[in-house]
C-alpha cells in the first residue's frame, strides 16, 4: 500500500489565491481565535503578490495532498538583499506529512537561487510548529515585541536566516575558479 500523493507546486491554478486567503482565515480563527482582521491582512499580501510580483525574485507554492490544496508559502522581496517568507500554512488535516518543512525548503532554495543574501519572516508566539520548522532550518530569532492584533494579545517574532553558502561551498567555488566573493550571477 502506497502513502498519500504529495506535490509542492507553483501557485497559479484558478482558485489558488482565494484558497490561500480562505484557509488562513478559517484555520487561524479555529486554532487561535484570531478575528477577520488577520484574513484581511492575508488578502492584502495575496493581492499585492498577484498584482505586482517579480517572477525572477518572488514566488509562491501550494502543497497538495492527494490532489487537494493543504498548504502554502510565499517568498517576496523585502529589499534587494532580503527575501521575506510569508504566510506559511499547513491545514490541520494534512499535518504530520512534513509539508511545512517542504514548503520552507522550497522557499529558501528559491531565495538562494534568486540571489538574496538573507531571509526574514515575521510570526507570532502561538505558532509553535512553524517555529520548530524555522529553527530546524537555521533561522534565528532576532526580535520580539508584544502587540495586540487580530483580536488577541500576541508576541510578534522576527526570524532571520543567512543565505550565504556555507564555507565548504565557498571553498568549492574557489577551487572551481570563482572568487570567494563572486556575485550570485558568477556562481550560476
Amino acid at each position: 500500500m502506497s502513502g498519500p500523493h504529495i506535490e509542492i507546486r507553483r501557485l497559479g491554478h484558478p482558485g489558488d489565491l482565494g484558497w490561500v486567503v480562505m484557509a488562513h482565515g478559517e484555520v487561524y480563527a479555529a486554532e487561535f481565535g484570531w478575528d477577520a482582521s488577520f484574513e484581511a491582512l492575508v488578502a492584502r499580501i495575496v493581492a499585492d503578490y498577484a498584482a505586482s510580483s517579480d517572477p525572477g525574485r518572488e514566488a509562491a507554492w501550494i502543497a497538495e495532498l492527494d490532489g487537494r490544496r493543504v498548504g502554502c508559502v510565499f517568498c517576496v522581496a523585502a529589499d534587494p538583499a532580503t527575501a521575506q517568507l510569508r504566510i506559511l500554512l499547513v491545514d490541520p488535516s494534512a499535518r504530520g506529512h512534513r509539508l511545512g518543512g517542504m514548503l520552507v525548503d522550497q522557499c529558501v532554495s528559491f531565495a538562494r537561487q534568486a540571489g538574496y543574501t538573507r531571509m526574514r519572516l515575521w510570526t507570532n508566539h502561538p505558532l509553535a510548529a512553524a517555529r520548530r520548522v524555522y529553527l530546524s532550518r537555521g533561522f534565528q530569532l532576532t526580535e520580539e515585541e508584544r502587540h495586540h492584533s487580530f483580536g488577541v494579545d500576541l508576541v510578534g517574532q522576527v526570524y532571520e536566516l543567512d543565505l550565504a553558502p556555507p564555507p565548504a561551498a565557498a571553498a568549492d567555488r574557489h577551487q572551481a575558479g570563482a572568487p570567494a566573493g563572486a556575485s550570485p550571477a558568477a556562481r550560476r
